[in-house]
């Protein structure tokens, strides 16, 4: 007999590792998860604001870990890997959700250095540390990789070029690592449209709002917590048949 629905998302057991996860979305999935039951390592630039996390984990009663973490390093991914597999013993589910879109005054004027970075943090860091991740988990007990891409990746707009060609190798990344890990290591991608994170303290919401009741079928910017269903989804066990899809999570952009 199949699980029951209560139990499809449960994350009891699990252990859980979320780069980017000390603010906006990363925030809301680390925390959703420890609600399920996980324990939860979460990894930033800043280890202070991962710090501030964990101990929101902590009091939710599962164990936390922070760590400093630069997502474009790829010895980085190495180090960030090595402790979490020596404090927990173990990851269930990786979460690569670290990404940044600086503005570029112009596309003639974009750096060689501008576009490694952002290269380097919204594909390389994910690759390798997936690469590290997903080989042991394939090689252990199996488990869910999730990818966080951008709608940037399908329609990206002209001050994001750069960072809409790394998002769509992530969407490629999802389906290739699908069937280099499988059949023990699930990989699904998270595509996310505009959300009213941290970022989004910068947007002229006078001319933003026209925009979203013109070009979005629900007229609005999502709530960084309507990010967790999906994350969910993808983490646990609700999840079982779904490998090498990405979820466009846009608010029906058109």
């Amino acid at each position: 007999m199949g699980a029951m629905s209560d139990d499809l998302f449960d994350l009891s057991g699990k252990v859980a590792l979320i780069t980017g996860g000390s603010r906006g979305l990363g925030h809301e999935m680390a925390l959703a998860f420890a609600r399920r039951g996980a324990d939860v390592a979460v990894a930033s630039r800043k280890v202070e604001n991962c710090e501030a996390v964990a101990a929101e984990i902590a009091a939710l009663g599962r164990r936390s870990l922070a760590v400093g973490y630069h997502a474009a390093s790829w010895d980085g991914a190495d180090e960030l890997a090595a402790k979490v597999y020596d404090h927990f013993g173990t990851i269930d589910v990786l979460v690569c959700n670290a990404g940044m879109s600086p503005l570029y005054p112009s596309l003639v004027e974009i750096s060689e250095d501008y576009f490694d970075k952002v290269m380097g943090v919204n594909l390389k860091g994910p690759f390798r540390l997936s690469a590290l991740v997903g080989t042991r988990m394939a090689e252990g007990n199996g488990g869910s990789i999730i990818l966080v891409s951008s709608i940037a990746s399908q329609r990206p707009s002209a001050n994001e070029l750069v960072y809409g060609a790394a998002k769509a190798g992530i969407n490629n990344l999802t389906y290739g690592l699908a069937r280099t890990l499988g059949p023990k290591v699930r990989v699904n991608c998270l595509v996310p449209g505009p959300f009213l994170t941290d970022i989004s303290k910068a947007w002229d919401m006078d001319r933003m709002e026209p925009v979203f009741r013109a070009n979005y079928a629900l007229q609005r910017a999502g709530n960084p917590d309507e990010i967790v269903g999906a994350a969910l989804y993808f983490a646990s066990d609700a999840s079982t048949y779904t490998t090498g899809t990405t979820l466009n999570l846009d608010g029906g952009v058109r």
